[in-house]
């Protein structure tokens, strides 16, 4: 499966050359030849760039014949608010974004992604609230960095 994964990668990223600013973020085969693609953008990535990636790639797969029989299905989306973030990128593009990162030791920290760099993010969580709130600034490590996901505050 890992040829097949390794294949399909480089025909998205063919795909993508076109749209610097679009990005492979993962690519998940069920057993069932269920191909899941997920693209992101730094800015986000509209639903009819999505179909067209998805058109050119279910026909790249037929033609190519990855499948025996053409026995596959395939969904191009971007990651869900449930997925966590898997790319520097992804991190850039959410920095002023609520999130949760879960570290290796397993604690968790809440707040606002206030920076990104090429080791650490900084999350500042904000603990009590009114004037009792006071601010506490987390720099975190990739390494230390078991999760992190976007939450939805309301």
């Amino acid at each position: 499966m890992e040829i097949v994964i390794t294949k399909i990668e480089q025909k998205i990223q063919e795909l993508l050359q076109d749209y610097p600013d679009h990005f492979l973020v993962e690519i998940k085969i069920k057993p069932t030849n269920n191909v899941k693609v997920f693209i992101d953008g730094d800015k986000g990535v509209g639903i009819d760039d999505l179909v067209k990636y998805n058109r050119a790639l279910y026909k790249e797969l037929e033609e190519e014949q990855l499948f025996p029989d053409g026995d596959f299905s395939l969904e191009v989306s971007s990651p869900g608010i449930g997925e966590p973030l898997k790319l520097h990128r992804q991190y850039l593009k959410n920095v002023g974004r609520y999130v949760e990162v879960v570290k290796n030791d397993g604690t968790k920290v809440e707040g606002v992604l206030e920076a990104v760099d090429d080791n650490q993010i900084t999350v500042s969580e904000t603990k009590g609230k009114g004037k009792k709130a006071e601010k506490i600034i987390h720099h975190i490590s990739f390494q230390e960095i078991k999760s992190t996901q976007v939450q939805i505050k309301f």
